[in-house]
């Protein structure tokens, strides 16, 4: 029998990556919230085990500190991408959190490193800055050595009563 993929749930929210990826099987070793109402919202959702690591603020977080998983998952913070925004782009003080999944990856020696990478974010990641920051965003992630897709999605699609 195959041992389960694995993964991290950064900037978890209330777990909308885990319960999708709980639901293929998938198990959890980890989560990664700075909100403690959200945090709290996350504990009485999903079956946090009580070994499973925790971190509060990724900006605090070692690498040292994270458990081996197959996967990566996170949706980094949108508010200064989002067009309802000041459209600062990863130059904003939330959006940039994303590169603190960037040093993360670089302080885990490679061996070590997640296979896969899931993260999400808004429309706008493609336009915001001329598009130059989703080229950021792909050329941070294949410096690192990882092969990039990327799609749009829109939720009306996918079960959730909007259409964005």
């Amino acid at each position: 029998m195959n041992k389960p993929m694995t993964f991290l749930d950064f900037f978890s929210g209330v777990g909308g990556f885990r319960k999708g990826f709980e639901l293929c099987g998938m198990v959890c070793k980890g989560h990664c919230e700075i909100d403690k109402f959200a945090d709290r919202s996350y504990r009485a959702i999903h079956d946090v085990k009580e070994d499973e690591w925790y971190g509060e603020d990724i900006t605090k977080t070692e690498p040292a500190d994270l458990p081996r998983v197959n996967l990566w998952a996170g949706g980094f913070p949108c508010q200064d991408i989002s067009v309802s925004g000041r459209q600062r782009g990863l130059a904003g003080k939330r959006s940039s959190l994303f590169f603190e999944i960037v040093r993360l990856l670089k302080g885990t020696p490679a061996e070590d490193r997640p296979e896969w990478l899931v993260l999400e974010n808004v429309k706008n990641l493609l336009s915001v800055n001329r598009g130059w920051d989703f080229a950021t965003v792909l050329h941070s992630l294949a410096e690192i050595g990882y092969h990039i897709e990327y799609g749009l999605l829109n939720s009306r699609f996918h079960g959730v009563p909007q259409n964005r």
